[in-house]
């Protein structure tokens, strides 16, 4: 059994050290080396200072900012360590209620808003992260920003189609908008 030991344990080691050790390092190096932000977190910052990743959402509820998708992350919404959806489904009692909320909670934020509440501002995406909501939800939530910020309602649609991002390849996804770098581009334009 002893003679049958050594060999089994120099296989471990070979394997803990090419798997465990060489193959990690070697894709971290490649990934450093050619994709340097991406693998750094794709990190956006602000006067030198780190405030997300452009695959994080990130919390905004002051009105004269764009909202991004509800958060399913509990106990702090987009917590990135808690990804996951709510795993409700649709005839779940506990969904329709946080959507009910959540279109009276829009609602109240804009009453003179009267078009129809886009899917993706009362619904959580399946991380629960997600940064981007669709133009249309963007669109939607125009007039309240521009009323609090005091700018044209045309001048903010300019501003959210030059953050829009369309389908990836012409064919996947659907067309976005990363709510992060659009309050961002917002605050540096002054308004």
């Amino acid at each position: 059994m002893l003679r049958d030991f050594k060999p089994a344990l120099m296989i471990f080691i070979a394997l803990t050290l090419l798997t465990g050790v060489a193959y990690p390092a070697l894709v971290t190096g490649l990934a450093q080396l050619l994709f340097p932000a991406q693998a750094n977190g794709s990190l956006i910052g602000k006067d030198g200072k780190i405030v997300g990743s452009a695959f994080v959402g990130q919390p905004f509820s002051d009105p004269k900012y764009f909202w991004g998708r509800p958060s399913a992350t509990a106990p702090m919404p987009y917590n990135g360590g808690a990804s996951g959806g709510s795993n409700q489904g649709p005839l779940n009692p506990a969904l329709d209620d946080a959507v009910e909320s959540r279109i009276a909670a829009l609602k109240e934020s804009d009453p003179a808003q009267t078009a129809a509440i886009p899917v993706d501002l009362v619904t959580a995406s399946g991380s629960g992260l997600d940064p981007h909501i669709s133009p249309a939800a963007a669109h939607w939530q125009a007039p309240r920003v521009a009323r609090l910020r005091g700018i044209p309602e045309t001048r903010l649609a300019l501003l959210i189609d030059a953050h829009s991002t369309g389908r990836q390849f012409g064919f996947l996804g659907e067309p976005r908008v990363n709510v992060l770098t659009l309050n961002l581009a917002l605050d540096a334009a002054g308004q």
